[in-house]
Formats: C-alpha cells, structure tokens, sequence
C-alpha cells in the first residue's frame, strides 16, 4: 500500500472517438476509512464499450459528471477495514472506478466480496460485464436450443467469443462475423465456432449468406449495430431472437444509424430485445459458478489483453474501438 492514489477524471465529453485529452491523470491521497467502510487497493480494471457511454450522456446511469474519476468495473483487495462487511484481505468487485485505491461502504453495496480463491483475471473477465453479458444475453434472452443457427458479432471480443462458445455448449451451429483474416482463424480455431466470416472482406455479404445457410438465423447475438445488424435481419428464421447486447460500430459518431431491416422481424414473427447483466443480479452467483466451472473444464477459452499499469488505462481503453485488442481488455495495476 502506497501513500498515493493516482486516478483519471473525465475532463471533457468525447463526442467522437476517444483519446487521452478527454481524461487527466491526477495523484490524490489514498482514503482513510470511516465507520463501516473499507479502503480497497484495485488490482485490475475491466475495459468496457459502456464506459464510453457513461461519458458522454445519461444512460440506464447518470453520466459522469465532469471532474470525477471515471467510472469504471474492476477487481480489488480490501487492504484496511471498519466494516462488518468487507475483512482485510477480501477479494472484492464491482464498480471502482479508475484509480488505485477506493473506499467500499456497507451501505451502498457498490462492491461485492467475492468467493475466497477466486483468480483475479477470472473476477474482471468471466464475472465482470462481459462475461455475465454472454451468460444472460446468450441462455436467457437468445435461449438457444441444439441444433439451432446462432450467429455473433463481434465474435473475437470478450463477450463475443464467450457467447458464440456458449451456444456451442448448448449443441448450436454457431457463425462468427470478426475482422480480418487473423481473429476469424482464431474464432474458429480456439473459440470452436463453426465458420467465422470476415466483414473486412469485399466479398463479406455473400460470404454472410452462404455462412448462414438456407434456413436462416435462429439466434442473432449483436454486439455491433449498424449495417451488419441490417445485413442479419434480412436473413432470420421463423421465430429468430436477435439479442442486442451492444453497437460498438455506433459509439464514436456523432449521429446514430437504427436498423432499416426492422421490418422483417414481422415477416420472421421474431423478436429483438435488448438487456442488461443488472436485470439478473439476483442470478449472478449462479453465473459465477457455472462460468467458472466451464472455464475449468475447457468450455470457455478466456483469452485476456492485458496492460500494465494506471498509465496505461487510455490506450487501453481507446483499443476496444479500433479492433486493437486481442480478448478481454484488462488493465493490471
């Protein structure tokens, strides 16, 4: 434990990409708890698409307000502690923020402590937003049956990946839309999907096509929006559930593209239906087991991308809208 706390406040609102000049490094003094409260060191730091979200505008969470350190998940050791609820030495996450040290407060149950032996890199990867989004986006919304045609964008990011090797669990015939040659082999090599189709390609749409086959697409797991989502509802079975988990493709622009293919969900009697992983707080501990227990068993391949250090949590950050990352964004402090 230092004697400093060294954290990133949001400085202006990016309203087009990202970069450093939105944000500013600052050292502050590490907190001294009060009565039922705990100082807890952050270990690691979860790089999410929401957090770009929170910094521009009122969301399903007010947005940041303009000074505060930015709002982030992460994972973290309880290194001091007047509270009942936290002992030192716990393993606990939940929202921290990006900083060194934060203070956790019996009352308003920001942090939750975690099961004793827990690997960190699980807790910020398999049981931060991004996994739990596959989890609940996949079996509870998607609820995909054997033998369905699941297809996922984005399906060499973390939560992609996680939920197209879920959906192989569940014995569904599962297509992939990554970019570039590289993450398509690897989501097929490594992550087991059946076909992995390149959107860089020229030759992506009827490659698209004739990936999904005749029958069309039982479950649409998106994590991208604009036109691939458009490219996807022209070609859903009768019956398709399009799960709409994120729209990266959408965050960095100033004007936003709706899908213009809405239409067929009428012709498909489908459904397309949004969600978020705090709905199904009550059903997280079940998460937590069952996502550790197929990472054990090799179900889940949890490939990370680490950085190193508070230094480096911007350009951490700005990957995640360039493609730069190469599974489960994560910062190491």
């Amino acid at each position: 434990m230092t004697d400093t706390n060294r954290q990133w406040l949001l400085r202006d609102r990016p309203t087009g990409a990202f970069s450093e000049e939105h944000v500013e490094l600052v050292t502050a003094d590490v907190p001294t708890p009060g009565d039922g409260e705990a100082v807890v060191e952050v270990t690691h730091l979860s790089m999410d698409p929401t957090i770009r979200g929170w910094m521009q505008m009122d969301t399903y969470l007010p947005a940041i307000p303009i000074g505060d350190v930015v709002r982030s998940l992460g994972v973290g050791r309880v290194v001091t502690s007047r509270s009942d609820r936290y002992a030192e030495g716990d393993l606990v996450s939940g929202l921290t923020g990006w900083q060194e040290y934060t203070v956790a407060d019996d009352g308003d149950r920001r942090l939750e402590v975690l099961p004793a032996g827990t690997d960190p890199l699980v807790a910020v990867s398999l049981f931060g937003p991004t996994g739990l989004a596959a989890y609940f986006g996949l079996l509870r919304v998607g609820a995909p049956e054997a033998g369905e045609t699941v297809v996922v964008s984005g399906a060499a990011g973390a939560t992609g990946s996680v939920a197209g090797m879920l959906a192989r669990h569940r014995g569904c015939r599962v297509v992939g839309i990554a970019g570039g040659p590289e993450k398509c082999a690897r989501v097929v090599d490594e992550f087991g999907f059946d076909e992995c189709v390149d959107y860089k390609d020229d030759g992506f749409r009827h490659a698209l096509r004739d990936a999904i086959g005749p029958d069309g697409v039982d479950v649409y797991f998106d994590n991208v929006g604009g036109p691939i989502l458009d490219l996807v509802l022209a070609r859903l079975a009768i019956g398709a559930r399009v799960v709409i988990c994120g729209a990266i493709s959408q965050y960095d622009g100033a004007e936003r593209r709706g899908p213009a293919n809405y239409v067929n969900l009428i012709r498909s009697r489908a459904r397309m239906e949004g969600f978020l992983v705090f709905d199904y707080v009550d059903e997280w501990p079940q998460a937590y087991r069952d996502l550790a227990g197929w990472a054990a068993d090799g179900t889940i391949v949890n490939r990370l991308d680490v950085s190193e250090g508070i230094q480096s949590v911007p350009t951490a950050f700005a990957k995640l809208f360039s493609g730069g990352n190469d599974g489960k964004n994560v910062v190491a402090l």
